[in-house]
């Protein structure tokens, strides 16, 4: 059984937390919106939303990668997050189980979890548009990606998200992902054992890689509106310090 490879950043880390305040590194003040991302007065005006979702859309050139601990919403909230970007959302697990005629749990229990993290990665180049080829040539550049949990703690896979990519680490506490993942039994890495404990183990195992992504949104039991807001917000800010990092070659918004 093989994965397809045909074809489908490197920014210095600057976390945004949407829950807790980072001074040091917090969004620019505006429309309405603190820091953190949290409104400070009574809705904000729908014209303000619609502003900064166009200077994204001017400014978006690569694709969005959501990486993060399985549970935390990636694939509920890419897909809103594609439908407001106006662009292909793509389940990378989804991805590999078509590639592979396999489920994930399957490929687990038949060639273990190496044999399944060489595939994600190379799956996850495919859809990337990432190959020694180049890009597909009807491959669209901006997309939205959510990746498996463990995804990004591999090394060649973090790397060339963190170069082709916009990576946004969702974060949830303990409690949101157990809940979260007791919905559905079609976890590997959580049979054989006590859910709460693998999960809190892997949180804080992969913590260290997840904290690589240059931007960090909380994904708490809060509407997924709210989530998407924020995240909204902290790709605006990244857009905006990734053009005064590197002016030649990100356009600054007017």
């Amino acid at each position: 059984m093989t994965m397809s490879n045909e074809p489908s950043g490197g920014n210095t880390p600057r976390p945004v937390d949407g829950d807790t305040p980072q001074p040091a590194q917090a969004h620019p003040a505006g429309d309405g919106q603190r820091s953190d991302g949290e409104s400070t007065h009574a809705p904000v005006d729908a014209s303000a939303d619609a502003a900064r979702l166009a200077s994204i859309l001017a400014r978006l050139d690569r694709p969005v990668v959501l990486v993060g601990m399985m549970g935390v919403g990636k694939s509920s909230l890419g897909r809103k997050l594609a439908n407001q970007l106006g662009a292909p959302f793509i389940d990378a697990d989804d991805a590999i189980e078509t590639s592979a005629q396999m489920t994930i749990p399957e490929i687990f229990a038949t060639y273990g979890e190496s044999f399944f993290r060489d595939g994600e990665r190379r799956v996850i180049a495919r859809l990337m548009g990432d190959t020694s080829g180049g890009d597909a040539p009807d491959e669209p550049r901006v997309k939205v990606i959510a990746t498996g949990g463990g995804a990004f703690v591999n090394d060649a896979t973090r790397a060339l998200i963190l170069r082709s990519g916009i990576a946004v680490w969702l974060d949830a506490d303990l409690d949101t992902l157990v809940e979260r993942t007791a919905r559905k039994d079609n976890r590997p890495l959580l049979r054989g054992g006590n859910p709460r404990e693998i999960l809190g183990r892997l949180k804080t195992e992969r913590q260290p890689f997840y904290a690589q992504a240059p931007i960090h949104v909380m994904s708490g039991n809060s509407p997924h509106a709210r989530t998407l807001t924020r995240l909204l917000v902290a790709i605006d800010h990244w857009l905006d310090t990734s053009a005064l990092d590197a002016p030649s070659s990100v356009q600054r918004e007017s």
